[in-house]
């Protein structure tokens, strides 16, 4: 078996299958609810073979903070990584059951602690079983411990300060990945008890825009859009309901050649609690 560097940030599903016995891949199913989806979504009971599952709002979230699915500190990020059994050499695949949905969240986070070695699966899981490769129902698989060590970097995520001075300052491009509707707050939030609204001087791009049939659209239409918003050089600041769907444009921003990206961690779902209308 060999060893594999991933150098696109997402990978086909042809690809992954041809790769799967490399030694040092691991594949992350970074699955979650939809975000106001209630407990009727259904959900699938089957993974790719040998995958782990990264747990997005638990072991690699502050919990104890006041809004969920807030990114975690170096330490736990480490842990939980480890307990994974990925090394610093590992070669991460990320999907979800949903497309592309919260893989991109878990793919973003990798990164902002140092690991490049990284690609999301596009299409996931949907695509994965369409193209009919075997899959398995869940289960846990014991690794032995990894020797990962998170190292931050905050040019990765924003935090209320950072975007608060960015929409006085309009130093940045605040993006929102949440849908037209509840952008111009033409309806409510799925979150009961968060009030409807914008972050100052922000425009937006829902993530749904950049998928068709659970997977990304093309290069080139991807780019077009982002193009009708921000150039190249500007330094552009994502932001959606809790941070999961902004980084489904962060992914399409560094498809489209965007190098100054970051995530706002709390969007607003933060900033419509802290801010009042």
């Amino acid at each position: 078996m060999t060893s594999i560097v991933i150098s696109k940030p997402v990978i086909s599903v042809d690809w992954l299958h041809s790769n799967l016995d490399a030694e040092n891949l691991i594949v992350l199913d970074a699955s979650i609810k939809k975000v106001g989806g209630g407990d009727n979504e259904p959900k699938s009971e089957l993974q790719i073979p040998k995958s782990l599952f990264f747990d997005l709002k638990e072991a690699f979230s502050d919990v104890s903070a006041p809004f969920p699915t807030t990114f975690p500190s170096e330490k736990q990020f480490t842990k939980g990584a480890q307990s994974l059994g990925i090394n610093s050499d590992s070669a991460l695949v990320i999907y979800d059951d949903k497309g592309i949905y919260s893989s991109a969240r878990a793919w973003w986070m990798f990164k902002a602690m140092g690991h490049t070695n990284i690609a999301v699966l596009n299409g996931g899981l949907p695509k994965w079983m369409d193209a009919g490769f075997g899959s398995e129902f869940k289960r846990e698989y014991k690794s032995p411990k990894g020797n990962f060590v998170a190292r931050y970097n905050p040019e990765y995520m924003k935090f209320f300060d950072d975007v608060n001075q960015a929409a006085i300052t309009k130093s940045h491009t605040i993006i929102d990945a949440r849908s037209e509707a509840r952008f111009k707050s033409l309806e409510p939030e799925p979150r009961v008890g968060l009030r409807s609204g914008t972050i100052p001087n922000s425009v937006n791009l829902p993530f749904e825009d950049l998928l068709e049939d659970y997977q990304l659209i093309s290069k080139d239409l991807i780019e077009a859009k982002f193009k009708s918003l921000a150039n190249k050089e500007e330094a552009l600041i994502f932001s959606c309901g809790s941070g999961i769907t902004a980084c489904v444009l962060a992914l399409g921003a560094e498809l489209s050649g965007y190098k100054k990206i970051s995530v706002y961690d709390g969007s607003w779902t933060e900033w419509g609690s802290l801010i009042s209308e």
